[in-house]
């Protein structure tokens, strides 16, 4: 049954319900992404977050207040919401012999800790993006790059990830770890990135 509020504590309760925005936006922090921003837009107001911990309110009206907050109010407020978002993603890096998909022995090794890491996270997915240097031409490398994604998912998988949680993709010589020259035999740039999410 419920019990009808008495004396000062309805007002009170309509006069916080009144002051309490009808959103509220937080931009925290992304690791490895340093200049993320946030437009948030009612019909009369619109402002840009750009630093983390800052904060957005919108109120009933339309109006939009910008304030700035800090790790701790955050916690203190969103604690039980942050304890369940997934983990941030990993990246590991595995690097190629010239002109194949045959990894370094190096990679080889590194390999077997890489994806035991990866079978740490339940659920989530993989995406192997294949790179090359920029030593022929840029059709083949795009060829070669995929074929090394390739080549990585087939050996995840064959760990017992789900193949459809796995996607390969290729880059060719569009992202190079070291800018060089065309024609230029680059170990850095002969890689696979692996990206667990």
């Amino acid at each position: 049954m419920k019990r009808p509020f008495h004396g000062l504590l309805a007002p009170l309760l309509l006069t916080l319900a009144a002051c309490a925005p009808a959103t509220r936006v937080v931009l925290l922090p992304q690791e490895g992404v340093p200049t993320a921003a946030v437009e948030v837009q009612s019909q009369s107001t619109h402002v840009v977050l750009a630093k983390p911990y800052q904060v957005a309110e919108v109120r009933e009206r339309g109006e939009v207040e910008q304030k700035q907050t800090d790790a701790g109010d955050v916690q203190k407020r969103y604690g039980q919401l942050l304890s369940v978002q997934p983990a941030a993603e990993q990246r590991f890096t595995l690097f190629f012999m010239p002109g194949g998909s045959a990894l370094t022995p190096e990679s080889t090794t590194a390999l077997a800790d890489i994806l035991s890491r990866a079978t740490e996270r339940s659920g989530g997915e993989v995406v192997v993006i294949g790179h090359t240097d920029r030593v022929g031409t840029v059709e083949s490398n795009d060829a070669l790059s995929l074929q090394r994604a390739q080549a990585v998912r087939q050996l995840v998988i064959g760990r017992g990830f789900d193949a459809a949680r796995v996607d390969a993709v290729g880059r060719g010589e569009r992202e190079p770890v070291v800018p060089t020259a065309d024609e230029v035999d680059e170990p850095k740039n002969r890689r696979a990135e692996i990206v667990v999410r």
